[in-house]
Formats: structure tokens, C-alpha cells, sequence
């Protein structure tokens, strides 16, 4: 139906406002959407503000009388109509062939197990006739846009507009190594990749049992990291001893200990806690001066050694800080594979816009796999994303993790074609998902045979090695934790990531931070088996809210290819070549031979 953004304007004006053009368009677009003249819309939502106490007409007002009033009355509508018999189950629609009347039904059951409890899972039955018999061959052969049909989880899916008019799409943002000339092009699965999960002493493949651990159990977990990093400190760099008691005294002193927090569990800007030593874990607070250092770089958490004087017995003047030493690099045998150069691609969730459920992003990802056929496709949570606005509010028709296995559905049999391995490796951010750090990988246990040989559910964190080249990989947002703690004071010459990145390696931990960040739910004693670092990775992928970047840390590359989607416009992904090092060589080379981050 025709719908007039001037009749509208003189409606409203009818009532004295005055609304942006953003306001208007938006209207027009639910009147086409739910069959509304511009009188009627204008005097609903003219109700709807004054029994909400809404002042003013914003587009958030407009999402809530869409989602709390019209999108409800649809409902209705539709469940009343679908209690009529014959071909009355299409209510105004007019049925024309066999194929429709499938669809029509489909619609309405999907409806109606809304309402079930997700415990029960769906009640569908699969209609199939002589004609259109549905088998494994013809759901497979569908494309990702039929498979992930947002109408079957979201009441309203409109798709997001901002995203679908950008501009950039693939847009080359920043570069590293020799990229030039390079085609960005894999061979899927023409040739075979070994594909193997590190652990320390091994790796995380199922659940366990959390909220059960002690404070004690905590500090002991704490205990052993300074003892292990201080034998470490104390061996690379000499120190003959480290003092047990600070008396006063003008001669330097060196102790071991971990930066604490005051008393509001921050840093203290003029000075730092020192806690604990390797002979008596005492768990004493000694102020640290840092005036007399020219550069150091200091977070919560963080294991160091200082020399200092302690004149007073109140407080220890440092002159100089011993930070960590990474481990050393994996050296590949026989058993990593060949030395072929592979392709990965490299995307974090979000999958879908804030203001939109269709998940547009994710499809048009698995174009790009399609097209590239990268050898391996490394994709990290959220997946269906605990902040996205719908699911705050509730507003999904089907249960969460309803949702995400459609979704992961959709990327399984939408790659199928490249041959691309997938790695999947869940979020905290993850509605559905086990919300405990470090986290199990997504169990799913309807895999095809032919897509286990492909598809690989890691933990998180995760250290994997392809081809002997050692992934280093994490979704939880490290660089925005650690840099909103940290306190430095440098000449200029590295930048904030640089830092952080440094401090990650040389902590040899994948979450060094504590006390961690308030949203992040800790279980120290299998953090302490499962989210050390085993070795010193080849490539370190850290997605991030903040800027993209590849950068070279300690001849490790570290990558942040942003996230998917930003709000409600796209992001980035990247994408890597690589090479692992033939053996005779002199000196270790980095396997990265180029990097890109691109736009979607």
C-alpha cells in the first residue's frame, strides 16, 4: 500500500509535533509493514506514548511500540486465524499450489512452538509430499540465506539499513609483511592440514563443575604463578637472592611480588603495592615508590622483581624493575605437517547489527569464505551476543540456543562447498554459553561425518597448532581490560597494545590481569591448567572493541582484527598468509609472511 511521509507530518501536527525526518521514515515503514493508513498509525502511537508516559517521538520509542504493541497484535491476529479449518489456515492469503501451503503451515508451527518451553524442544514435524521429499541432499544443497531465515526466531526482522548502504566493503585497513601482489586466495580442503589443540599439561574438550572454589585455593593459584615466573625472573637475569624481610637499610635490595590494588582496586598512580615473596607468602602490602624509575609499565596482577632501598622501613624506593621473559617458540617436527604456505581468515563476532537479528553480516562472511576458500576459517564469539537489544529484551521467539545452532548450522553448510576447516571458539559474551572463564568448547553433537573431519570446537582460551605453526587464540577483550588498569610511564617510543601484548607474553598467562575485570567469572584452579601459555605463540589473536591492528611483539604476530559488526554498521576480519620455517635456517623466522585487515 501507498503511504504518504506528508499526510503523516500533518497528523501528527495535529497534535502538535513536530518529529525528524528519521521519525518519519520510520513510520512510513511500519504502515507498509503491519497495513496501516498514516490516521490510524498516528493515533496509535499517539496512545501508546501517553499510556507509557513517552514525552518524545525518538527512534528507540518507535522500536518499543513496534516490538511492545504492533508486532503483539500481529501475533494475535494470526494465532486466532489459525484456528479456522480448510484453507482458511492462510487468513487472507491465497493459496495457489501445494508448495505455498507447506510454507504457510511451517510458519504457523514455528509460531506456535514459541510458546512451548524450550526444554521440550520443538514440536515440528517435517511435511514433505511425493513431489518435494526432504532429504539430506536437498537441505544441504540450500543456500545461507535459506538456512538462516531470521522470521523463524524474531518477530520483527527488519534488515539493518546502515550496514546494508556502506560503502568500504572490502576495504584493505592496514597491512603487514610483503602483502602486495598477494591473490588472498586459498586451496579449501585440496591438500591436508594437521590440526592439533595444545594444552599445559593438556587441553580443555568438555565442562566441569565451578562455583565451588575457596579464597585460599585462589591464593594458592597465585602463590605458584610468582614462585614459577620469580624462578624464571631470578634465573634469566642473575639474581642471586631476593630479600625475605625489608628492614631498613641504604644498601639496594631486590624482592619478588605481585602489583596489588588500594584500597578501591585500582592501581595507585603515586605508587604501587608490592605482596608476597617467594619464602614467606605472607600476603604483606609494602609501598612502592616509582618516582626514580625513568620508563616502567605496571598492571594488577602483574609479577615483577624491584631493586630498590628501603631507608625509612615505610616505603621502598625502586631504582629498577625486572619484568617477565616469554617462553620459547615450539620447534616443528615431523609430525606438524608440511611447510606449505596456507591461508587463514580470521572473524569475530557479533554476527548480526544492534538494531537488527538477520544476521546479514555472518551471510555475507560466508560469501567471502566461498570465494577465497581460505584453508582455515577461525571464528570466535559472540555468536548470538548476551548485549544485543533483542536479546535484553526477550524478544526472540525461539530459546537461545535454538538460535545458535541455527546459526552455527548455517556456517557448516555454507562453507561446505569451499572445504574450509572451521575452528569455533565460544565468547563470554555468548547468551547461551557456559559464562565461566576459562570456557568449555560448544558441544554439538548432530555433526554429519563429513563435517567432523572439518569442523573443530576449541575452548576458550585456546593454543592450536596447524601445520606447526602455534595459534594463539582468545575472544575475551584483553586489550580493553588490561589498558583501562594499567599505569605506565615511557619516553614515547612503543604504544599502549605494545605493552599490553608484551605483558601477555611475558606473563605467559592468557588472562595476567587480577583482580580480573567485574564481568568475568574466574575459576583459578582450572585457570591455572588451562589458560597458561604453553609456548610462545607464532600468531596471537586478540580481537578487541578497540582499533585493529598487526603488530610484531617479540617476534610473535599479533593480530586484532575487530570485531564483525560495530553497532549498527560492519566491521572488520583479517586474514593471514603463512609459512612455517624450513629447518637448517639461521635464526627463527616469523611464519606470517602477510596480514590484512579488511572491511566486510
Amino acid at each position: 500500500m501507498a503511504v504518504s511521509a506528508q499526510l503523516l507530518v500533518e497528523e501528527l501536527q495535529i497534535f502538535g509535533l513536530e518529529c525528524e525526518e528519521a521519525v518519519i521514515e520510520k513510520l512510513v515503514e511500519l504502515c507498509i509493514l503491519y497495513g496501516q493508513n498514516e490516521e490510524g498509525m498516528a493515533s496509535e502511537l499517539i496512545a501508546f506514548c501517553t499510556s507509557t508516559h513517552k514525552d518524545c517521538f525518538t527512534l528507540e520509542t518507535l522500536n518499543s511500540f513496534e516490538h511492545e504493541f504492533l508486532s503483539k497484535r500481529v501475533s494475535k491476529t494470526r494465532h486466532g486465524a489459525s484456528k479456522d479449518k480448510g484453507l482458511r489456515h492462510a487468513g487472507a492469503r491465497d493459496i495457489v499450489s501445494i508448495q505455498e501451503l507447506i510454507e504457510v503451515e511451517e510458519e504457523e508451527e514455528t509460531l506456535l512452538n514459541s510458546y512451548t518451553t524450550p526444554s521440550k524442544g520443538s514440536q515440528k514435524r517435517t511435511i514433505t509430499t511425493p513431489e518435494t521429499p526432504l532429504t539430506k541432499r536437498s537441505v544441504s544443497a540450500r543456500s545461507p540465506h535459506q538456512l538462516l531465515s531470521p522470521s523463524s526466531f524474531s518477530p520483527s526482522a527488519t534488515p539493518p539499513q546502515k550496514y546494508s548502504s556502506r560503502s568500504n566493503r572490502g576495504e584493505v585497513v592496514t597491512s603487514f609483511g610483503s602483502a602486495q601482489g598477494v591473490s588472498w586466495s586459498g586451496r579449501g580442503g585440496a591438500s591436508p592440514l594437521s590440526l592439533k589443540v595444545l594444552g599445559h599439561p593438556e587441553p580443555l574438550t568438555g565442562s566441569y563443575k565451578y562455583m565451588f572454589q575457596k579464597l585460599p585455593d585462589i591464593r594458592e593459584v597465585l602463590t605458584c604463578k610468582i614462585e614459577e615466573l620469580g624462578s624464571e625472573l631470578k634465573e634469566h637475569y642473575k639474581i642471586e637472592a631476593f630479600a625475605p624481610i625489608l628492614v631498613p637499610a641504604q644498601e639496594p635490595v631486590t624482592l619478588l611480588g605481585q602489583i596489588g590494588c588500594d584500597s578501591n582496586g585500582k592501581l595507585n598512580h603515586k605508587s604501587v603495592i608490592l605482596e608476597g615473596d617467594l619464602e614467606h607468602s605472607s600476603g604483606a602490602q609494602i609501598p612502592v615508590d616509582l618516582s626514580e624509575l625513568k620508563e616502567y609499565s605496571l598492571f594488577p596482577g602483574q609479577v615483577v622483581v624491584m631493586e630498590g632501598i628501603n631507608t625509612t622501613g615505610r616505603k621502598l624506593v625502586a631504582t629498577r624493575l625486572y619484568e617477565g621473559v616469554p617462553l620459547p617458540f615450539h620447534q616443528p617436527d615431523e609430525e606438524d605437517g608440511d611447510s606449505e604456505q596456507f591461508m587463514v581468515l580470521v572473524a569475530c563476532g557479533p554476527y548480526t547489527t544492534s538494531d537488527s537479528i538477520t544476521f546479514d553480516p555472518l551471510l555475507d562472511l560466508i560469501t567471502i569464505i566461498n570465494r577465497d576458500r581460505p584453508d582455515v576459517c577461525i571464528l570466535f564469539g559472540p555468536f548470538l551476543d548476551a548485549k544485543h537489544e533483542q536479546v535484553e529484551s526477550c524478544l526472540l521467539t525461539s530459546s537461545f540456543e535454538d538460535v545458535f545452532k541455527q546459526c552455527l548450522r548455517t556456517i557448516i553448510e555454507g562453507t561446505r562447498s569451499s572445504g574450509s576447516h572451521l575452528i569455533i571458539v565460544p565468547s563470554l559474551r555468548d547468551v547461551h554459553h557456559e559464562p565461566v572463564y576459562p570456557q568449555p568448547p560448544f558441544s554439538c553433537s548432530d555433526l554429519l561425518r563429513e563435517d567432523k573431519k572439518r569442523v573443530r570446537l576449541v575452548s576458550e582460551p585456546c593454543t592450536l597448532s596447524i601445520n606447526g605453526v602455534i595459534f594463539g587464540l582468545t575472544s575475551t577483550d584483553l586489550l580493553f581490560h588490561m589498558g583501562a588498569e594499567e599505569i605506565s610511564s615511557s619516553s614515547g617510543t612503543s604504544d599502549r597494545f605494545s605493552r599490553i601484548l608484551r605483558h601477555i607474553l611475558t606473563q605467559r598467562s592468557y588472562y595476567p590481569l587480577y583482580p580480573p575485570q567485574e564481568d568475568m567469572a574466574i575459576d583459578y584452579e582450572n585457570f591455572y591448567l588451562y589458560a597458561q601459555l604453553p609456548v610462545t605463540p607464532d600468531v596471537f589473536i586478540a580481537p578487541s572493541e578497540l582499533r585493529y591492528f598487526v603488530k610484531d611483539i617479540l617476534g610473535c604476530v599479533c593480530v586484532n582484527p575487530g570485531r564483525l559488526t560495530k553497532g549498527q554498521v560492519g566491521g572488520t576480519f583479517g586474514r593471514l598468509y603463512l609459512r612455517r620455517q624450513t629447518t637448517g635456517g639461521e635464526g627463527r623466522q616469523s611464519p606470517c609472511a602477510a596480514a590484512q585487515v579488511v572491511r566486510i
